[in-house]
C-alpha cells in the first residue's frame, strides 16, 4: 500500500496518529489564493493566476467571528491578503471586535497603497495588528532565487516604512539552505540592523523559520508510536489549536479546514461552521509529519 493514503493505518500497517482539538487559540482565514508573486514551492500554489481560494469577504468572515472567544487570534493568509479587494474592511471588522490579528505578507510592493489604512488602524487599534513579513532568506541571491530577481531590496524597503512608523512586525523565513538556526537568526539579525530596522529578533515570538516543503519527498508516516519516539505529543500539533476558513471557487459559502497547509485535500475539511470542525484530525498528508511533527512548526508560533 502507498503512503497516506488510508487515513487510520499506515503503508506499514500501523496505527496512524490523530490529533483532537484542545482549544481553538487561532483561527485563520484564507483571503485568496491569487498572489502577486510566484514562489518557487509554495505551500499553498499561491499565484497571480490561482483562483482556487476566491476573494473571502468582511460579510463571510463576520459569522466565524461571532461563534468565539476575543482571546482567540485571528490569522489572516493567502496568496497575499493585501490584494483582496475588501482586506481593509476585514481587518478594521476584526480588530472592532477585540481581536489580535496577525497578516502574513510577501510585503512586495503591495502594502504602499494601504500605507495611510495601516497608520490609522495602528492609532485606532493599538497592540492589536501584527504584520508577519515572509523574507526567505537574509540574503539576496537565496531571497530571490525562491521569489523572483528584484524582491529583496523592494521588500526590505517596505520593512523599513513598517519599522521607522512602529508598527508590530515580525519574519517568516525558510529553511533553504544546511545552515543552523542560530546561524540563520545572526544572519538576519545582521540584515536588519544594517538597513535601520528596529527589531530585536527572538525565535519563536517575532521570527520563525519554516521547513522547506520539497512536493514527492518521501516522508514518514507519524504512527501512535510516535509520539513516544519522537518526545512530542498531540496537543503540540498545529491542528490541536488552529483552523483555517476558505472559499472554494464556485462555493456558496466558505468551509471550515483543520490547518493552513492543506487548503486542496478534501478529507481535512471539517464543516462549514467551527462547531462542527471540532472533529478529530487523522495525519494522513505528507506536510502533517514533515512540517508540523518532524519539522516542530505552527504557523501562529510568532507573532
Amino acid at each position: 500500500m502507498e503512503k497516506f493514503k488510508d487515513p487510520f493505518i499506515t503503508a506499514k500497517g500501523n496505527t496512524r496518529a490523530w490529533v483532537d482539538l484542545v482549544e481553538l487559540k487561532t483561527l485563520w482565514f484564507n483571503t485568496g489564493t491569487q498572489c502577486n508573486l510566484s514562489c518557487e514551492n509554495c505551500y499553498i500554489e499561491s499565484s497571480p493566476t490561482n483562483d482556487k481560494l476566491v476573494y473571502i469577504s468582511a460579510e463571510e468572515v463576520a459569522p466565524y467571528l461571532d461563534e468565539i472567544e476575543t482571546d482567540t487570534m485571528i490569522g489572516l493568509t493567502g496568496g497575499e491578503p493585501f490584494i483582496n479587494p475588501n482586506i481593509q474592511t476585514i481587518i478594521e471588522l476584526i480588530l472592532s471586535k477585540g481581536h489580535q490579528l496577525l497578516v502574513l505578507t510577501n510585503a512586495y510592493r503591495v502594502l504602499k497603497r494601504h500605507q495611510d489604512f495601516l497608520l490609522k488602524i495602528n492609532k485606532d487599534f493599538p497592540g492589536q495588528l501584527f504584520l508577519r513579513i515572509s523574507l526567505d532568506h537574509y540574503t539576496k541571491d537565496v531571497h530571490e532565487k525562491e521569489r523572483s530577481e528584484g524582491t529583496f531590496d523592494k521588500t526590505i524597503s517596505q520593512l523599513q516604512w513598517l519599522s521607522d512608523n512602529n508598527l508590530q512586525i515580525s519574519i517568516a523565513g525558510r529553511s533553504l539552505t544546511s545552515e543552523k538556526v542560530y546561524e540563520a537568526l545572526k544572519g538576519y539579525q545582521k540584515l536588519l540592523d544594517q538597513n535601520g530596522i528596529n527589531l530585536k529578533l527572538i525565535q519563536g515570538e517575532n521570527i520563525i523559520i519554516f521547513p522547506e516543503m520539497i512536493p514527492d519527498e518521501s516522508v514518514p508516516e507519524i504512527t501512535t508510536d510516535c509520539w513516544g519516539i519522537l518526545n512530542k505529543t498531540p496537543e503540540q500539533q498545529m491542528c490541536a489549536t488552529e483552523r483555517m476558513i476558505v472559499k472554494r471557487k464556485g462555493a456558496e459559502k466558505p468551509v471550515v479546514l483543520a490547518c493552513t497547509l492543506l487548503a486542496y485535500d478534501p478529507q481535512f475539511e471539517l464543516g462549514y461552521t467551527l462547531k462542527e470542525a471540532q472533529a478529530r484530525v487523522q495525519l494522513n498528508h505528507a506536510y502533517c509529519a514533515k512540517f508540523c511533527v518532524l519539522g516542530g512548526a505552527s504557523c501562529s508560533s510568532a507573532k
